[in-house]
């Protein structure tokens, strides 16, 4: 049961937060920290469900909190559409599918005795609404990091955030997770599954191991970034900052996190930026074909368990689980193929004897999938990779070795982004945020290449007059 300060520290301190930050810091700084700062302390799962606005915890109210710093505080105009193409009409189906979604399953579903209600024209509106405020960090990162400078703040925010954040790691692997209960009253997940290996892997104000883990491994990739730019944060050496960044990653006792952050680590110190772009194109378009290569078999569950089990047997039968209720999960999903069942626990399965759930929904792309079928699982991983492609085809425009270094990381990390949402739920407004960071960045080289290209046109076209 939360106390009171966790209601106060969201609707009362997090926007005075912002506020504060939005009035003495450049707009881009003070976004960063607003978004990433509300997933690093905020408490997790303390909501307030108002009518047909979605619940609002710390995954809204970092955003909304954003976005009218940036309106009404620092004057920014924020565009929800963009440039015409692709993404364009991928946020068309992202916002709106789930209109759709809601309109289709107005029907009652009952098993084994239970009965899940139908969905409505308020839940089609408050889906709309729901959806505009996920994507809002996406909006704001898409229009505020243009410049290799705004590039630049992004990785050392995120190299600082990652050294603060740190030391309140490290006393939770030795005292064991703690620092939520103690400030907000509760524990917010399972506390067995935060114990491994003999020890305790930290939670902190994140929720969940992993997604602390994750977290490390992000600032683990910007460290190793600067490394190769030998770019020093607060007379911190690179080298020292990402060797210590990599031991608290290990810390934290996550194979998955562990795998990214060093593979990471590898490909930027040793491989050229084209090939980590490559990298980048193969996990998206891993992630983007992943439902259809298990709908026909074609994914090599059984020999990831088989490699899994060379390692730890424990890990291999986590992974089998997993795989197991994700085909039961598929199989319930693929009734309602193109726009899924919608929301109120539709989308998992029901004992028909008892009306028991009888899933675990691990994944981001399968809850994507059976909340919102194939259009809204399109959407919103066509949305994640979009940056990733662009980042690809605009890199021929990029000059220096600096923007080259950051483009061709960043891609990487978005890559990782995506497969961690196949094992994982990972997708918070920070990593939404880092996303469209990325694809304004290769908006903004299109941009300058194209003006370059249409001055050089005018100029030869004076000269031959």
């Amino acid at each position: 049961m939360p106390n009171w300060f966790a209601y106060a520290a969201l609707f009362v301190l997090w926007p005075l937060i912002a506020i504060w930050l939005y009035r003495s810091k450049s707009v881009t700084e003070a976004t960063l920290w607003t978004i990433l700062g509300g997933h690093m302390f905020l408490p997790v799962g303390t909501k307030i469900d108002l009518p047909m606005i979605p619940p609002l915890g710390k995954e809204s109210i970092p955003a909304l909190a954003a976005f009218f710093g940036c309106r009404f505080i620092a004057g920014r105009r924020i565009s929800f559409w963009g440039q015409r193409g692709w993404g364009h009409w991928l946020l068309l189906l992202f916002v709106l599918g789930p209109f759709v979604t809601a309109e289709l399953n107005g029907d009652a579903v009952v098993v084994g005795g239970h009965r899940l209600p139908p969905m409505e024209h308020y839940d089609a509106v408050s889906a709309v609404i729901n959806q505009l405020i996920i994507i809002m960090p996406f909006f704001l990162g898409r229009q505020l990091f243009r410049s290799v400078e705004d590039h630049a703040l992004l990785f050392r925010i995120l190299i600082l955030a990652g050294l603060f954040y740190s030391l309140l790691m490290l006393f939770e692997v030795r005292m064991s997770p703690q620092l939520h209960r103690w400030l907000y009253g509760y524990f917010p997940h399972s506390w067995i599954q935060q114990i491994r290996f003999d020890g305790f892997r930290p939670v902190v104000f994140m929720g969940h191991g992993l997604w602390v883990a994750f977290f490390s491994a992000v600032t683990v990739i910007a460290a190793t970034v600067f490394w190769q730019l030998k770019i020093k944060v607060n007379r911190f050496s690179p080298v020292s900052m990402t060797y210590y960044l990599m031991s608290v990653l290990l810390l934290c006792k996550s194979v998955a996190s562990v795998m990214y952050g060093y593979t990471a680590f590898l490909l930027i110190k040793v491989t050229s930026f084209k090939t980590q772009l490559r990298v980048a194109r193969v996990l998206v378009l891993v992630a983007l074909l992943y439902p259809t290569m298990s709908i026909i078999n074609l994914f090599p569950h059984q020999t990831l368990m088989e490699w899994t089990q060379a390692i730890s047997a424990e890990r291999a039968e986590s992974l089998g689980f997993r795989f197991e209720n994700e085909g039961i999960l598929l199989k319930h999903a693929r009734q309602r193929l193109f726009f899924g069942w919608g929301g109120w626990g539709r989308n998992r399965v029901y004992s028909e004897e008892n009306g028991d759930d009888i899933t675990v929904t691990d994944g981001r792309w399968i809850i994507t999938f059976g909340e919102f079928g194939w259009i809204g699982f399109i959407a919103e991983f066509g949305l994640l990779s979009l940056s990733v492609f662009r980042a690809a085809s605009v890199f021929k425009w990029v000059k220096t070795q600096q923007e080259m270094a950051f483009l061709s990381a960043h891609a990487l990390l978005v890559g990782i982004i995506m497969i961690d949402q196949l094992p994982n739920a990972s997708l918070a407004p920070w990593l939404w945020l880092l996303t469209g960071a990325l694809l304004g960045r290769t908006e903004a080289v299109f941009d300058a290449n194209r003006k370059q290209a249409t001055f050089d046109l005018s100029s030869n076209s004076k000269v031959y007059q």
